[in-house]
């Protein structure tokens, strides 16, 4: 790819976005080296590593590579024999740890992410480092007592040589005898030796080794003589600690080193997974998509001319730099008898953001990056060039259009039918016939070539070229006469048209001024903009009322559908229904041929006539006999419009009186019990009413504007009274409680005091036989005592 290219469209901006998502140097290492590939196959991959990791951080959101660290210099230099510190080690380790984790997660995920999962497979865990570093080094970079034996043993003896050292550096500090001979009575150290600060006029009287004086000579720092064998001692103590540690360090660097190779592959594999990880976070920041790539495709020739057979079709694309809220997306789409555009329109229209917008969008795909688009389909193109923006060089002494015409000869020398060329404000900076007579041709050559081609411009003359132009189409940026600005819309198939003189006239340029330039225009110049300007009121109104009928069919196949599916059930559930019905029937028949049998026995011992017994059991088996025959199909259809609504147990209705939707529980010929949230309430069939899936968006829609009532919300954990008359109290604790109970709450806090106790008894009174309270407490010492009663409310 053109390196100078990629940076006039910004795509460095757009990886150091991505940076920011990344965990560690070595992730962010790859995405300051990511170019776009020209290779189909690697660009699809890309787009797939990323997906999966799209879908991997929606399955498990807390997923991280935190705590990893580019350790590979430091397993290189270990490699060499260089003895690293404990912080380093515990970057290896804490590195190995996280590379461990995510190879059992991915590993536990199976063929969910194939990409990522291969590149999980060069992780080496190395958990004997691991384990050996755990055990040396504490999380602060202490190395640990049980470190080695010896390092244990040392640091034994070291605390028994302290303590002594101590108690007699405290003995002497604290004797009658020196007390007056101190500066004061304290120890400190000097060249790692515990001294006691001595008076300089007083030296002499403590027998020691001089080792320092303070800065005003007033005060001179000795080793007491009968302390320098102790001070030697557990000094010693700590040269052999220190030797000790050095020693456990190079062992374990030693094992570092002989692994740096492994260890490398594991950072290499973490760096590429916090990659991969980092785009779809960026994918997710931008709320991009994965676009369809495709390669070229073999097209009929015309003439001299053939499609290179590339594709670029954006919905609703919006460049990323730009603010989401305000950016305007853009759609642009390439048929296959199109590979040029010339997009005309007024200055800061919006031409260049386009232009720009569907270069970096290409960019973005072949780096494996999402898109902030709706929806994306793109050839991977082996080149992207682009000549945008104003260059003027003074150093150079290039002047605008010399800028631009150094850079379009390099395109030219670059450019084949695998290539994009993006080139804005064609043939401006000179005159303007000569530059358009430029363009023109210019244009003609990269149509020759077969390069697709996207072209800004002012020249009007360009707009009838490309009209006539097999291969080329023209579009536009809206610009709206009302506002006196641009609408950033742009619209493929009509050429701009020019406002200069209805801009002067909204802006206040007298009107005789206008009238005059008017008849300075050609005629058909005039004739043109006008239909021009109906054409694009033609064309909005058109799209508006595909947008409405597009939305009303929506509407009609989703209400279709639910219908289709509900007389799809009927059949269904009938059959379910008379099974459901027999069954019980056999059941009570059961019961009843058990109980006739008894009655039999009994009649017979009693020697009563059989007679009436006989005819029922008689009965009993054509009844039977009904019960065993099939279930026949219904032989009518349903229609639903003409049936009264039969509703059944477990669906889903909304209870007109409570404006609130819920499941039926429980059902008889006339009324219903509604689960309503926690609650539950008995309503006629009559206030009940079926809804599919589009009433219940249409319901969802109509409680944003009435919501629900207030009863329903959470009145809070904790009423505060205090302060308030039992008079006026008591109708506010039913109320909040009756809240409460309607919101669910398990229990409450009632606050009213200790004061007289008034209140209190008041209100524990009217608890003790309220219907929803279950039971009621003082309050825990923390919740504040006898001054609050912890409610517990009856459960629904």
């Amino acid at each position: 790819m053109d390196i100078k290219s990629t940076e006039v469209l910004e795509l460095p901006k757009i990886l150091a976005r991505v940076v920011e998502f990344t965990s560690f140097s070595a992730s962010a290492d790859l995405v300051h080296r990511l170019a776009p590939t020209p290779r189909l196959e690697e660009a699809q991959r890309r787009q797939q590593e990323t997906a999966e990791a799209v879908e991997l951080l929606e399955q498990k959101s807390n997923l991280t590579i935190g705590g990893a660290r580019d350790v590979r210099a430091d397993a290189s230099r270990a490699s060499r024999g260089i003895v690293l510190d404990p912080q380093l080690l515990l970057n290896v380790q804490a590195t190995l740890q996280r590379g461990a984790i995510l190879k059992r997660t991915l590993g536990r995920l199976g063929g969910q992410f194939p990409l990522l999962g291969e590149i999980a497979d060069f992780i080496e865990p190395n958990e004997d480092i691991v384990d050996a570093i755990g055990d040396a080094i504490n999380e602060r970079g202490e190395i640990l007592d049980s470190a080695s034996p010896r390092l244990g043993k040392i640091r034994s003896e070291m605390r028994v040589a302290f303590d002594r050292l101590m108690s007699k550096l405290n003995a002497i500090i604290h004797s009658p005898t020196n007390t007056k001979w101190l500066q004061e009575a304290l120890i400190t150290q000097r060249g790692g030796r515990y001294v006691v600060p001595l008076q300089a006029q007083y030296k002499g009287r403590i027998k020691g080794v001089v080792h320092d004086q303070s800065a005003s000579g007033a005060t001179l720092f000795i080793e007491p003589l009968s302390t320098v064998e102790l001070n030697n001692t557990y000094r010693q103590l700590q040269m052999d600690e220190i030797d000790e540690i050095n020693r456990i360090l190079a062992e374990l660097s030693s094992m570092v080193g002989e692994r740096s190779a492994s260890i490398a592959r594991t950072v290499e594999a973490l760096a590429q997974i916090d990659f991969a990880l980092a785009k779809a976070k960026y994918a997710y920041a931008i709320k991009g998509t994965r676009p369809n790539l495709v390669g070229f495709r073999a097209m009929p020739g015309r003439g001299t001319r053939r499609h290179p057979g590339g594709a670029i079709e954006l919905i609703e694309a919006r460049h990323p730099l730009l603010d989401p809220q305000t950016v305007v997306p853009i759609d642009l789409a390439l048929d296959d008898e199109t590979y040029g555009l010339v997009v005309t329109g007024p200055n800061t229209g919006g031409k260049t953001v386009a232009l720009k917008t569907v270069g970096l969008m290409i960019l973005m795909a072949q780096c494996g990056l999402h898109l902030p688009a709706k929806a994306a389909t793109l050839t991977v193109f082996h080149g992207v060039y682009a000549d945008i923006g104003d260059e003027q060089s003074i150093e150079q002494s290039l002047s605008t259009f010399s800028s631009h015409m150094t850079n379009i000869i390099h395109v030219l020398d670059e450019t084949d039918e695998h290539t994009l060329v993006l080139l804005d404000e064609l043939g401006a900076g000179t005159d303007p016939t000569e530059g358009s007579a430029l363009a023109r041709a210019l244009l003609s050559h990269l149509l020759d070539t077969g390069t697709t081609t996207i072209v800004t411009t002012h020249h009007p003359e360009l707009k009838i070229f490309a009209q006539e132009t097999p291969g080329l189409r023209n579009a536009s940026v809206e610009f709206d006469l009302e506002t006196l600005a641009p609408t950033y819309r742009l619209i493929v198939g009509l050429p701009g048209r020019s406002n200069a003189l209805d801009i002067a006239a909204r802006l206040g340029l007298p009107e005789s001024v206008i009238d005059e330039a008017r008849s300075l225009v050609k005629a058909d110049d005039l004739e043109v903009d006008n239909l021009l300007e109906e054409i694009r009121v033609s064309r909005d109104e058109a799209k508006a009322a595909r947008a409405d009928a597009e939305r009303i069919r929506a509407e009609a196949d989703e209400l279709r559908a639910e219908l289709q599916k509900r007389l799809d059930n009927i059949e269904d559930e009938r059959r379910e229904l008379l099974q459901k019905t027999r069954n019980k029937g056999q059941r009570e028949l059961s019961r009843l041929r058990k109980k006739m049998r008894q009655l039999r026995q009994q009649m017979r011992q009693a020697a009563l006539p059989l007679d009436a017994l006989n005819e029922i059991e008689g009965q009993t088996e054509d009844l039977e006999t009904r019960l065993a025959e099939p279930v026949a199909p219904a032989t009518e259809p349903v229609d639903l419009e003409d049936q009264a609504p039969a509703f059944r147990l477990g669906e889903i209705v909304w209870v007109r009186p409570l404006k609130m939707e819920g499941q039926i529980t429980e059902l008889t010929a006339e009324d219903a019990e509604v689960q309503i949230g926690r609650m539950r309430a008995r309503a006629n069939l009559d206030d009940l009413e079926r809804r599919g899936r589009l009433d219940r968006k249409l319901a969802e829609t109509e409680r944003r504007r009435d919501p629900l009532p207030a009863r329903s919300a959470s009145p809070g954990m904790e009423l505060d009274m205090r302060g308030q008359m039992v008079e006026e109290a008591l109708p506010r604790l039913d109320d909040y409680l009756d809240a409460a109970y309607m919101a669910g709450l398990p229990f409450v806090r009632i606050i009213h005091g200790k004061g007289t106790g008034a209140l209190r008894r008041a209100i524990r009174d009217r608890l003790r036989d309220h219907p929803l309270v279950k039971s009621s407490e003082s309050g825990s010492h923390k919740e504040g005592g006898d001054g609050v009663t912890v409610v517990k409310i009856v459960e629904q």
